[in-house]
Order: C-alpha cells, then structure tokens, then sequence
C-alpha cells in the first residue's frame, strides 16, 4: 500500500521549487489501484499566471520519482489554516472527498 504522508515533504518541495506556486498541501486521496494516491491543493502567487496542471505535474516529474508525483492538483485561494497557522488537512481530506 502507498502511502503518502511518508513523502509528504517530499512532494510538497517540489511543488513548492515552481516559481508560481504560493503554498501547497499535500494529502492522500483513496485509489483502488494503489490504496492512495497524492493529492495536491496549490495556491498560486497573486501575479501569477494562470498554471496549468499538467505543466506542475511535468515540473514535479523532473524533481521526484515519477511514482511520488501527484496526478491529482486542486487550484485554491488559500489553505484552511488553524489560529497558530498550520495547515489543516483533515479538512482538505473532506473536501478531495466531496
């Protein structure tokens, strides 16, 4: 079984090493294949423009075995946060799964 919190950090700098990206989380996201696969919620810097998925996914491949990268990426305004400001994935795990 994949499991993705072990390559969390892993995914999250390569995402992150884009110039346009702002922020990233990265949960898992259930695969009947795999158990689960990794799911990136990305914020773009404000004046950035508009970044295909498919770019970040080739930009991450370059970075990261090929097994590691997210086929999965989630355009947002702003990663929920808590009040001392670490993101919060379990709700980003409720919204991958609505």
């Amino acid at each position: 079984m994949f499991q993705v919190e072990k390559i969390n950090i892993e995914v999250k700098t390569a995402i992150h090493a884009h110039p346009s990206v702002m922020e990233a989380a990265v949960v898992g996201y259930p695969d009947d294949r795999w158990g689960e696969i990794v799911k990136a919620f990305v914020v773009l810097k404000p004046v950035a423009q508009p970044l295909p998925a498919e770019e970040l996914i080739s930009f991450c491949r370059e970075r990261i075995t090929r097994f590691k990268v997210t086929r999965l990426i989630e355009y947002i305004l702003a990663l929920p946060k808590s009040g001392t400001g670490k993101i919060m994935k379990q709700v980003l795990k409720q919204r991958s799964h609505q």
